[in-house]
Order: C-alpha cells, then sequence, then structure tokens
C-alpha cells in the first residue's frame, strides 16, 4: 500500500493531475483542494537565514511551498545556536543555506529547493532576483541590503515581507504586522524608511505596500558576560572577518530568544501563506497612513 497519497475518491471533481501529499493531510484540512494547490504550485524565496529566516523557511515548505529559493552567503556559528533552526552539533562552519535545503528536503522530497550561498547586495541582485518568485520574505540585518532588497522587488513587481529588529526583545507577545511605513517603536524599519525614501523615491505619509513584521517591545541592551573578561564581544564565527561581514567590527551586538526570532519567522511566513490563499489582504502601495495615534495604539503591548 502506498502510504504518501491521500487516495483520491471517484467522481472527484479536483485536479486529476494533483494529489495531495499525506504530510500535508492536516494543513489541506484548514484550507482545502484549491488552495493546497496554489501553495505546492508557489514560488517563494526567503533571503537571510538566520533567527528569523530559518524558521519563516521551514514553515513554507511545511505549509506545502512547492518552489523554495534559500539566500544566504554565512556559515553556521556556535552562537547562532540559541535561535537558528541549522545550528546543532555537527554544523558549525558549513553553509546555512545547505544544511536547511537538505532538511526541507527531507519534510518533502517533492519539493523543488535551491540553496544559494550569496550575499544579497546591488551587485547580485539581478541574479538573485531573476529567478522570479511570487514571494520574497525578507529576513535580511545589514540596512543597506535590505533597503535596496525593498526597493528592487517594489520595481520588479514582486511581493516582499520584510521582517525588521527582533534582537534586544524577549516578549513574542509584542510582535506586530502593519506596512513598513506604518511601524512605530522600531528604530531598524526607521532607518529603512528614511533610506527608501531618501535613495529611493519611496512617498512620505503613504504606504509602502510592505508587510512588516515588527516588535512594539523596547530594545533591552546587551549584559556584559563574565566571561567576556570586560573586554566585551569577541568573534568566534567560522568565517572570522570576510568582504561583507566581521562581527568584531560591531560596535554592540544585541542578546536574542528564540521564541522571538521565531515568532518573527512563523509571522513572516504567515503572511505569505495567508495570502496565496486568500486570508490575508495586502497593505496598499500609496494608500494614506493612519493617524500617529492609530499607529501607536496598534503597537500598544497586549494586556
Amino acid at each position: 500500500m502506498n502510504f504518501d497519497f491521500l487516495p483520491q475518491q471517484e467522481g472527484s471533481e479536483a485536479d486529476e493531475t494533483y494529489k495531495l501529499h499525506r504530510r500535508f493531510d492536516r494543513m489541506g484540512r484548514l484550507v482545502g483542494d484549491s488552495a493546497m494547490k496554489k501553495l505546492m504550485d508557489a514560488h517563494v524565496m526567503v533571503i537571510g537565514l538566520g533567527g528569523v529566516g530559518s524558521y519563516a523557511a521551514e514553515m513554507l515548505v511545511r505549509s506545502g511551498i512547492g518552489r523554495l529559493t534559500l539566500v544566504d552567503f554565512d556559515e553556521v556559528c556556535i552562537t547562532n545556536v540559541n535561535r537558528q533552526l541549522h545550528a546543532m552539533q555537527g554544523s558549525i562552519g558549513k553553509p546555512k543555506v545547505s544544511i536547511l535545503a537538505e532538511r526541507f528536503q527531507k519534510i518533502n522530497p517533492k519539493a523543488e529547493i535551491e540553496a544559494l550561498v550569496q550575499f544579497y547586495n546591488q551587485e547580485h541582485a539581478a541574479e538573485i532576483l531573476d529567478r522570479q518568485p511570487q514571494y520574497v520574505i525578507d529576513a535580511i540585518d545589514s540596512v543597506t541590503s535590505k533597503a535596496h532588497l525593498l526597493a528592487e522587488c517594489i520595481q520588479r513587481g514582486i511581493r516582499v515581507v520584510s521582517s525588521a529588529g527582533a534582537g534586544g526583545r524577549f516578549d513574542p507577545t509584542q510582535i506586530r504586522v502593519t506596512d513598513l511605513a506604518a511601524t512605530t517603536w522600531d528604530p531598524l524599519a526607521r532607518s529603512i524608511r528614511k533610506i527608501l525614501r531618501g535613495q529611493y523615491d519611496f512617498p512620505a505619509n503613504q504606504q509602502f505596500g510592505i508587510p512588516c513584521v515588527f516588535s512594539s517591545e523596547p530594545v533591552s541592551m546587551p549584559q556584559e558576560l563574565s566571561y567576556d573578561n570586560g573586554q566585551g564581544f569577541r568573534c568566534v564565527c567560522p568565517q572570522g572577518q570576510n568582504e561583507y561581514f566581521t562581527c568584531d567590527n560591531r560596535n554592540l551586538i544585541h542578546g536574542t530568544a528564540g521564541f522571538v526570532t521565531g515568532t518573527f519567522g512563523f509571522v513572516s511566513a504567515s503572511l505569505v501563506v495567508r495570502h496565496l490563499v486568500g486570508n490575508y489582504i495586502w497593505p496598499v502601495s500609496g494608500e494614506a497612513l493612519p493617524p500617529i495615534a492609530e499607529r501607536n495604539q496598534l503597537a500598544a503591548p497586549i494586556g
């Protein structure tokens, strides 16, 4: 007996070429046959496979997304263990995208998974985005690269979800979603808005058409740990210094909680999946922003 596929009943009006894999039975029961076909036919790209992106990508695969492109130049570091899906014994020093691609192929052997060991920036943008994904999840740390990606996606007509700052936060119940132009309490989102308006002619006082996952929780400053011996953070990552990144040169490294970064990823993935099945209304570019009082109310803590 083939336990992989659900038997299609005689006389079913479903597409004869489509079979719902048993591993997605529970998702199928939630959204239905036609929605599952949309998920299986979709192409989503996740750029940045850290504490947010690794969990976003996994939820996309487990939701039945049929084609997934993973983009990250980085290798797994021991300091990733508390919050990044690929970080475990035996994975340190290996490319993040390679580990995740292998894992995701085991979750859904029929999915088309592409792993790009590449740093997203202006130089590599066309090479990456010419794959023409329907959706991009932006989980990039670099402000310059993040702003360029968002502008490039809008120009190309690609729907993009942006994750704002998850570092220095400890309470996942304060995570919110709104258009990137309307976030409050988030320094990273504020910096991105400034670049988009100053360098890419994004409008003032109007929505960007970019859903943003952010937190209304104030950022906590990092605490000094005893093993630093008062010398501050020192990089122990295997890649060390390279042309794109070195953590030794960062003047501030926030603490992170996996249940916060993971929730950022879950919410980001949910926006893509929900939009694909008709359960989420994408923000419209050019619409007037709500009053600041209304935006602050959106970001108010629950309870």
